[in-house]
This record gives C-alpha cells, sequence and structure tokens, in this order.
C-alpha cells in the first residue's frame, strides 16, 4: 500500500514541477531565442531590428487571418503560423512599440468587414461563398495605413522584408523625391492606334512605395529643386541645359543612378518594313558627354558577350539554345564588399554595354558587377538580323579579361562644363571631391521580362520575382539617399541553388572544344564541297570511264569525310566527359567511400575496445 501512495505522490510531485518549470520558463526566458534553421528564418535580421529601434511613435499591426475558414488549408495554416510568430518577434524587438492584435474574421462579423474596409484581399474557399483573409495593416499615430493585401506562401523568401518595409513607410513622414528621367515608357503608355494602355513597368512601382517619384519631362531644361535622387533610364538626345543641370546637380553634392545601354531591346521601335530595323545607334543611351571629364565612357556600339553565364532562350526551331548577350549573372560576378550587391543572389541582363574606365582619370571606380573571364565584346551590328544566338558562339573567341557592367563612381571629378552655357549667371561649380554615381551598362535590366512574373490574383496583380534585378536598383537608391537598413532584408531568400562547379565545367568545356569543333566542321564543308565537285564531273554514265586516280581521289574524300563526322561526334561526346567524370566521382564519394570509412572506423573502435575489454 505505501509504494502504491509513494508513486501516486511521485507522479503528482513530477507533475508539478513540470508545470512549474513552464511557468518559470514562459516568465523568465521568455526573451530567449534559438534559431537553427539553416537561413535563421525567425530571427530578426540586423536591418529589420534597426528598423523597430527607430520606432519613435507607436504603431498598430492588425494580422487578419481567417482561422475558421482555412480548417481544412493544412499548408495555408502551417505558414499563417510562421507569419504571426515571426509577427511577434517584431513585436518583441519593438519593447512596447509595436502593438500586435490577431483577428479572426469571421462571416459577416465585423471585423470582416474592417478587413474588407482595410483594402485586404480575400480569397473564396467553399461554394457556400466563405472567404479567407489572409494580410495585414499597420497604422501610426498619424492615422497612416499600410497594407500587405495577401500573405503568398510561394513569396516566403521575401516575408520578412515585406513586413520591414510596411512599418518603415510608418515611421518615415516625407518620401525621399526621386526625379526620373528617361526615354523608355517605364511609367506605362497608351499605343495611340489602338489606345490599348501598357502598364508601368514593375520595378517602377515597387518604386512608387518607397519614394516619391516625381518624372522630368523631355523638353525639359533644368532640375527641380525639390529632387533628393536623380534616377536617369537610357537618356538620349539629352539638351545642353539640361545635361548642364544634371552637371551641376552632381557637381554639389547631387547623387544619381544612371542605366545606359549601347542597344537597349526595350527602345526597339515597330518597322513598318521588318527587313529594314533601326540602326543600333537609334538604340543606344547618350550619357558620355556628361562623364568623359571623369574618365568613364560606354564603349560605342559593343555588348557584352560571356559564355559562362549565357542563358538559354528559345531558338529557330523551338529548342533552347544558349545566347551569349543575354546573361545571368551570379555572385561570383557582384561585389561582396559593397552593400548594394552583397546579398544579391543573380541578376539578368541582355545585350548588356561595357563601361570603360580612362587610366588617367581621378575618379575612385569600384566595381559592382563585372563579367567573367569567358567573355569579349560584340559589334552591336550583328544583332540587327540575329536570327539564331548560336551563330554567336562561331567566332566567339574569349579574351580572358573581365569587362565592368556596373560600377560605384566616387571621390574627385570635373565638371563637362567648366565655362558653363550660355545665358548662365548662376554660380558655376567646376569640380567636385564628393562625387556620388552608380552607373549600370544596361537598360534592359529593368524590363519585366528579365526578372518578374506578374499574373491576376482574382483581380489584384501579384509579382512573383526570379531574379534579383529590382533589388539591385531598390538597393542602389536606398544606399543613394542613406538608408542601408532594407537592403539586409531584402535578399534573404534564394531563388535557386545551381550547380556552381557544374556550370564551370561546361563553360571550360566549351571553350576548349569549341574551336576544334568549329575547325573540324569548316574542315568537313571543304571536303564536301571538293567531293560534290569531283562528283558533279562525272554523271552516272561515265562512272566506269573513271580514272584510277579519280577513284582513288573520289575514296579518299569518303574516308576524309567519315573519318572527320567520327572526329566532330567524339568532340561534341567531350563535352560532357568532365561533368560525367564529376558526377561518377561524388556518387562514388556519397555511396561507396564515406560509409566504408564510417564502417572501418566503427570497426576500429570497436576492436580498440575489446582490446582493451581482454586486456583488463
Amino acid at each position: 500500500m505505501s509504494r502504491k501512495m509513494y508513486s501516486t505522490s511521485g507522479l503528482g510531485l513530477l507533475i508539478i514541477a513540470f508545470l512549474l518549470f513552464t511557468l518559470m520558463n514562459n516568465t523568465l526566458f521568455s526573451n530567449l531565442r534559438l534559431d537553427l534553421t539553416e537561413n535563421s528564418l525567425f530571427t530578426l535580421s540586423d536591418g529589420s531590428k534597426e528598423i523597430v529601434q527607430s520606432i519613435d511613435e507607436p504603431i498598430n499591426l492588425y494580422f487578419f487571418f481567417s482561422d475558421k475558414a482555412s480548417r481544412d488549408l493544412t499548408a495555408l495554416r502551417a505558414y499563417a503560423v510562421r507569419v504571426q510568430e515571426l509577427l511577434q518577434e517584431y513585436a518583441l524587438a519593438g519593447a512596447g512599440k509595436i502593438q500586435l492584435k490577431v483577428i479572426d474574421p469571421e462571416p459577416f462579423s465585423e471585423s470582416e468587414d474592417q478587413a474588407a474596409g482595410f483594402g485586404l484581399q480575400s480569397v473564396p474557399v467553399s461554394t457556400a461563398g466563405d472567404e479567407l483573409y489572409f494580410g495585414l495593416v499597420g497604422t501610426n499615430a498619424l492615422d497612416d495605413v499600410a497594407i500587405i493585401p495577401f500573405f503568398q506562401p510561394d513569396k516566403e523568401e521575401f516575408l520578412e522584408y515585406e513586413i520591414s518595409r510596411l512599418i518603415q513607410g510608418l515611421i518615415l513622414h516625407k518620401k525621399p523625391v526621386v526625379g526620373l528621367l528617361t526615354s523608355l515608357p517605364v511609367q506605362g503608355d497608351v499605343n495611340m492606334r489602338t489606345f490599348q494602355t501598357s502598364p508601368a513597368w514593375f520595378v517602377i512601382q515597387q518604386l512608387e512605395q518607397l519614394f516619391s517619384i516625381e518624372k522630368i519631362e523631355d523638353d525639359a531644361t533644368e532640375l527641380s529643386d525639390e529632387i533628393d535622387l536623380l534616377l536617369v533610364i537610357h537618356p538620349k538626345n539629352l539638351s545642353d541645359a539640361l545635361l548642364f543641370s544634371i552637371d551641376q546637380f552632381i557637381m554639389t553634392g547631387g547623387k544619381m543612378l544612371a542605366f545606359v545601354d549601347p542597344l537597349a531591346e526595350t527602345d526597339r521601335p515597330a518597322q513598318a518594313n521588318p527587313m529594314m530595323p533601326a540602326p543600333p545607334t537609334g538604340q543606344a543611351s547618350d550619357l558620355n558627354k556628361l562623364m568623359e571629364p571623369w574618365g568613364i565612357q560606354l564603349r560605342d556600339n559593343m555588348v557584352l558577350g560571356d559564355s559562362q553565364t549565357a542563358l538559354s532562350v528559345g531558338g529557330p526551331d523551338g529548342m533552347p539554345v544558349r545566347h551569349l548577350a543575354i546573361v545571368g549573372m551570379g555572385p561570383d560576378n557582384f561585389s561582396s564588399d559593397d552593400v548594394v550587391t552583397a546579398d544579391l543572389e543573380n541578376i539578368n541582363f541582355a545585350t548588356a554595354g561595357i563601361i570603360d574606365i580612362n587610366e588617367e582619370s581621378s575618379v575612385q571606380v569600384d566595381p559592382l558587377i563585372q563579367s567573367s573571364e569567358y567573355s569579349m565584346p560584340l559589334d552591336s551590328l550583328q544583332f540587327q538580323f540575329l536570327s539564331n544566338p548560336e551563330d554567336l558562339q562561331k567566332t566567339f573567341s574569349p579574351t580572358g579579361e573581365r569587362y565592368l557592367v556596373a560600377v560605384r563612381l566616387s571621390g574627385k571629378a570635373r565638371s563637362a562644363f567648366p565655362d558653363g552655357i550660355n545665358a548662365y549667371d548662376g554660380e558655376l561649380v567646376s569640380e567636385t571631391e564628393d562625387l556620388n554615381v552608380i552607373l549600370v551598362a544596361d537598360t534592359d535590366i529593368l524590363s519585366d521580362r528579365l526578372w518578374v512574373q506578374v499574373q491576376n490574383f482574382f483581380g489584384q496583380q501579384i509579382a512573383t520575382p526570379w531574379a534579383n534585378n529590382g533589388d539591385l536598383i531598390v538597393n542602389a537608391l536606398d544606399n543613394l539617399g542613406g538608408s542601408s537598413a532594407l537592403i539586409s532584408i531584402r535578399s534573404r531568400g534564394r531563388f535557386t541553388r545551381p550547380f556552381d562547379v557544374v556550370q564551370k565545367l561546361r563553360r571550360e568545356a566549351e571553350t576548349r572544344y569549341l574551336q576544334n569543333a568549329n575547325d573540324l566542321q569548316a574542315r568537313l564543308a571543304e571536303t564536301e564541297r571538293k567531293l560534290g565537285e569531283l562528283q558533279s564531273t562525272t554523271g552516272n554514265e561515265n562512272i566506269l570511264s573513271l580514272s584510277p586516280e579519280q577513284e582513288t581521289a573520289i575514296m579518299q574524300f569518303q574516308d576524309e569525310k567519315l573519318r572527320i563526322r567520327k572526329q566532330l561526334r567524339d568532340v561534341r561526346h567531350q563535352l560532357n566527359k568532365d561533368i560525367d567524370t564529376l558526377g561518377s566521382t561524388l556518387k562514388f564519394l556519397n555511396i561507396a567511400l564515406v560509409p566504408l570509412l564510417l564502417t572501418m572506423l566503427l570497426l576500429a573502435v570497436n576492436f580498440l575496445r575489446m582490446s582493451r575489454s581482454r586486456e583488463g
């Protein structure tokens, strides 16, 4: 009996001890966190903490999630828990400056009306008309409202960035003013023949959420005094008066982000005769007059070709082929020392240019993006009638040089107008010690087709980025404007995990064997030509009258043709030999060698243990 009583008492004491431990843990250690996930998914980044710590007035966050309506959506409910836990981390870091409220907008309730009134996106989840809300609303003391209409599970890598951007928008009472100077319809356009409108480029829609965009008209002669930052996209035919105003804006400490291009594909005009395309000079940017005094220049009529980073596009027969001038740059091409590019993963370019630096330039040039060593300049003229991207590879011969595609310019620079211009009677600044310009040699990088997919989601346009093109321009403007908090958050997720070693082996193999393959192809064509000429001189009726020398020549040409074709097949098979060898090596290491080593180690440990047991 006493033993049973002791067992019951012990169980009761154990339950009480567990409850006390849980209470003490929640009370004393609620602020302690241990995040063991690979990308620290449950830990706020330093940028988010910096934003939260800058809050001066309390902010209210209302997290709307339809708990009952989502009872059968297991995956969505799991993601909702992830969002709620991250929001709780923000509230905890805010130390009372962030008030978080979780709301279940049940059907026909006041909370549902409140969610709809804020403009959150509802999604029908049943035939009975039930709708699901899954969004966030933020308000500040000035009654400003910011929303995330719906949390997309497939955009989880941007979750922290979206929340931090919402909070920062509620903190900033005045957005920086960005002056936009462009010859492209980046803010949307109207087709005067069809009267159909085209939407603004998504990167501009992104910027409008963070900055106040002020369009600079084509016929403007000077910049507004209200502009904090200058964004120049594909400048063409700028007047001297406007160039002078830009020059003085920069000389007096103004900051500029410029995108220039030797062959802007988005500037390709509609031609009445498709066989007579516009000359490439009509698609080139023109900003060299401003930059040449700095010792900086966009190389005229030259496009960057890079076999290491070339992307695949649809060929004439519909099969994918690699396009040497449409490239996807990765971390190896980015500067890891600059906050603008350090955390980016992938940026796509199309017919990008090359930035040249004069050796005598006094400007400090910091490379942001540069090509691989498997690259060379390509004449922009050959792209006017290019129908098969494979044709670019026939004459491609990498120079081994890495070419500059994007740079940061700082330090000392001279004005492009040291004597001013006519009718200018103001104070002239002829040089600066504090140049602050970021230059990118491509404008197509900003077009939607290279980095984002925009889809209709129940009447709302939802964008899904698959590259960091948009992040580059927002990072650059954030940095030029003095704000770096969001930059460290913007690209925490990863779009892809490429096989870098395999890609490098493939490019090296192509470089090694492509010239051999071209030589063999040329020999084959020459052999077939000679064989055809010889056979055409003798018809079938004269086949018996061939001389022994002619018969021998024909046999030699036929043997040579077969031998060259065999060598050509061998060369093409050799392209994948290194990759196959790497695959076999990895399989051996993973399947055989590592398990074998572990087994031998365990046997050795067991042998030592048994030896010690016998000795004892």
